[in-house]
């Protein structure tokens, strides 16, 4: 490989597994590697991560793609996109984690936030964050650390407690101390006003999050900071960072107001992109900063869906159904339709617009003619329902779609990709490089590096083909109705 001394090192720290690749400015992949996460379940609804595991295992990725581009000075610059809410506690001083990081999926603050509804707190958190009292969000995570953990309360009260997401967490690990989030990760915290600068202290009030534990808030490109030069070779300037469904939004090119994309991955997360207007929603959809860029920030409506990908994970390791996540494709293909099996997959609560943390996975219509290809078809055809309810909401807001770009591992899947066009009669785009969260991230380096001079130019120098799926008149009306009537049994 060429010593071209412009390739953007992309770490890419998601829920089940991290990454590193090399991406030169043209969008093309040079290398990749990546490593398992462990996942802990302390108990049931408990999800938790091991920081110092992230750490170890993305350094390990970023020296095998350096190693595999012939040294640092193949590379130009950092991108960082990372899993959004998992909360990192550690201390400033020694650098160490504190406890297990506290993952997104994680509902362990399902009273505290219940709690905080009761005294009628939502609607004046609603209209300042964009987000909903729930515990998807990491402010309660991080009140629980400080109330649980005692080597977290001890470092709050000797002011060497750092909290922060796990960005921030990989920013101080590479630089050897700094101690900042980007403004898309903030915004996902219920700590950050929409149209606030930084960190409120009203906000860090009530949930009880020392604003002093809290990184700066920073722009998405730009220095940040540069890697310790033991660690990758040399100093590496670190120039974007982004939440991994931010990162994905623009690395499908969803820069102008009213683009829209899906990514499917553990969870499925739908964005639109809403300009610099402040996004409100009528219809429990999140607003979001979408990116900021020297100081101006463009923002987003999301719908979050909590189980996607990981639905099918389940019925590979826990119930034995399938061998690998690509057979559930033939497996839908082989039967005419779910033989009335339908499938919420509520294994971690509900997401948008619903948000019941307490719902569980329901599996109905089943009978002795059912075999494991209904299950199969069931599961991918949640997927398309719980997408049906988004657009639904979407539209209620102000916000309907014209069509859908979608990404994620789950988007490989042909049949799925189809079955979202029928239900939602969208047309649905697909893009033949999949890793659009990781060609965010290099975007917004290669941005801030100086490679390109704006966002638009860089994604119309990185972004590659598409594939269109056509809706083909599939009449989905029994579907949505059965779908409805097993939502009432979560």
């Amino acid at each position: 490989m060429s010593r071209d001394g412009d390739l953007i090192l992309v770490l890419d720290a998601g829920t089940t597994s991290t990454r590193a690749m090399l991406l030169a400015p043209d969008g093309a992949l040079r290398a990749v590697a990546q490593r398992e996460l462990t996942q802990f379940y302390p108990e049931a609804g408990w999800v938790e991560h091991d920081a110092a595991e992230i750490w170890d295992k993305t350094l390990a990725c970023a020296r095998d793609v350096v190693e595999q581009a012939g040294g640092a000075d193949a590379v130009a610059c950092i991108g960082i996109t990372n899993q959004r809410e998992t909360v990192v506690a550690w201390d400033r001083q020694t650098l160490r984690p504190l406890h297990h990081a506290l993952v997104w999926q994680d509902r362990r603050t399902a009273e505290f936030c219940a709690a905080l509804k009761n005294a009628g707190q939502e609607p004046v958190v609603q209209a300042a964050t964009g987000l909903l009292l729930d515990p998807y969000f990491s402010a309660t995570k991080m009140r629980w650390l400080i109330d649980h953990v005692p080597a977290v309360k001890a470092a709050a009260a000797a002011g060497r407690l750092a909290l922060g997401t796990v960005e921030d967490w990989l920013v101080c690990k590479l630089t050897g101390g700094a101690h900042l989030t980007d403004a898309s990760n903030a915004s996902r915290t219920l700590l950050l006003p929409l149209a606030g600068v930084g960190w409120d202290e009203g906000l860090c009030d009530l949930f009880g999050v020392p604003s002093s534990a809290l990184g700066e808030v920073t722009d998405n490109a730009g220095e940040f900071g540069r890697s310790d030069p033991e660690l990758l070779g040399r100093a590496i300037p670190i120039t974007g960072l982004a939440g991994d469904q931010q990162s994905a939004t623009i690395g499908q090119g969803c820069l102008a107001p009213g683009e829209t994309k899906a990514t499917y991955g553990t969870g499925a997360f739908v964005l639109a992109n809403m300009g610099d207007a402040l996004p409100r929603s009528g219809n429990r959809l999140l607003g979001t900063v979408l990116c900021q860029l020297g100081g101006a920030r463009t923002y987003a409506l999301e719908g979050s869906v909590f189980v996607a990908g990981s639905l099918v994970k389940w019925l590979r390791d826990s119930l034995g159904m399938i061998a690998s996540a690509a057979e559930t494709e033939e497996l839908a293909r082989s039967v005419p339709d779910s033989g009335g099996v339908v499938i919420v997959p509520a294994l971690s609560g509900l997401g948008a617009p619903h948000w019941n943390p307490a719902a569980r996975g329901v599996i109905t219509g089943m009978s002795f003619a059912t075999t494991r290809a209904h299950v199969a078809r069931a599961a991918l055809e949640a997927m398309a329902m719980q997408t049906a309810d988004l657009a639904r909401a979407f539209a209620a807001d102000g916000a309907a779609w014209t069509s859908l770009r979608i990404d994620g591992g789950m988007s490989a899947n042909d049949w799925m990709a189809q079955d979202l066009a029928n239900v939602l009669g969208l047309p649905v785009e697909r893009p033949d490089f999949f890793e659009t969260t990781a060609l965010g991230a290099a975007m917004l380096a290669s941005v801030g590096a100086g490679l390109h001079g704006s966002l638009e130019a860089a994604a119309g120098a990185m972004r590659g083909g598409v594939r269109h799926f056509m809706p083909d008149g599939s009449n989905a009306a029994g579907r949505h109705a059965a779908w409805q009537r097993a939502l009432l049994a979560v």
